[in-house]
């Protein structure tokens, strides 16, 4: 059996004040925040999931909020940058826009595209490309409209203690194409349109810690809980331990983490994120797993309020 995953599902993150967090990428980015809810193994902290108008798989990037909690270090076992991909011809508005909000910007050119890097508030490592794939994204905020919309993921460069096998494992395993080197990187890329570029820096950058400011997790996409199951079996049988299912409400998850240090997760795309509210009124308010609807009052009193608000 070979398997290949369409690319990236969701990414997961670690940051500081959800204001802060939510002002940065609802407020500067014009992205939708398509569900508050709370973290499964932590209800008293939030989990916010920020995507396209519809919350698609490949738009998906999730915070865990920890105020006050230590600073991260960026490195080895970690995805290092997160990559954006926006309509053709709109890198000009990007740039400027993130100047107007006096975002520090590095532009790089790798693989014969151009990029805009900087961080979020929380020392996130975020880069912006543009590139014809993908639908656009029709959510609009503030003065982001549609024609410069960020559609979703352009994909991830991934830090790894040991490249070699990490390519090998997205190239033989998960089914992406190795279609270059450059310098120091390694591309592959999926069959998605949108969170499909893979970078893999083949010199170690010493190790990350886990902390504000970095990733979580990267999260592949699988079609069903069919595909998840065969996804589950393949993996195992290539010599990687593999959680069992877990569900996390809006689709299910298995992890493993790959041996350059990377925590993966195969995520199912449905049932998505309108099953608990409403297409209309995703994001607006507080959802609860079941098991922690009884103790919402607590909840609520715990979490630190925050507004969704247009920052132009």
């Amino acid at each position: 059996m070979t398997k290949a995953t369409e690319g990236i599902h969701h990414i997961t993150a670690i940051v500081g004040h959800p204001q802060e967090n939510v002002d940065f990428y609802a407020g500067v980015l014009g992205l939708r925040l398509v569900k508050q809810t709370v973290n499964f193994d932590d209800p008293g902290t939030y989990h916010l999931y920020f995507g396209d108008e519809g919350g698609k798989p490949g738009s998906i990037i999730t915070f865990f909020p920890w105020t006050g909690a230590r600073q991260g270090t960026v490195g080895d076992g970690q995805v290092g940058v997160t990559s954006y991909v926006v309509p053709k011809g709109a890198l000009s508005f990007w740039e400027e826009r993130l100047a107007k909000f006096n975002i520090p910007v590095t532009k790089i050119e790798r693989f014969g595209e151009q990029s805009l890097q900087f961080d979020d508030p929380h020392g996130l490592h975020l880069e912006i490309v543009e590139r014809e794939e993908g639908e656009k994204n029709t959510w609009e905020f503030g003065e982001v409209h549609k024609d410069v919309a960020i559609k979703g993921f352009g994909g991830a460069t991934l830090l790894s203690a040991r490249p070699k096998e990490t390519v090998n494992l997205l190239k033989n395993v998960m089914g992406l194409i190795r279609v270059g080197e450059e310098g120091d990187f390694v591309r592959l890329k999926s069959s998605g349109e949108i969170g499909n570029v893979i970078d893999v820096k083949l010199t170690s950058v010493g190790r990350g810690q886990m902390g504000v400011g970095t990733v979580h997790h990267i999260a592949w996409r699988a079609k069903d809980e069919e595909d998840q199951l065969q996804w589950q079996k393949y993996v195992a049988k290539n010599g990687y331990q593999v959680t069992p299912v877990q569900d996390r409400n809006y689709f299910n998850a298995v992890y493993f983490r790959e041996h350059g240090g990377i925590l993966f997760e195969m995520a199912t795309d449905p049932p998505g994120f309108a099953h608990d509210e409403s297409y209309e009124t995703m994001g607006s308010a507080l959802m609860l797993p079941e098991q922690y609807e009884i103790h919402r009052d607590k909840i609520e009193n715990v979490l630190l309020p925050f507004q969704v608000r247009k920052l132009d």
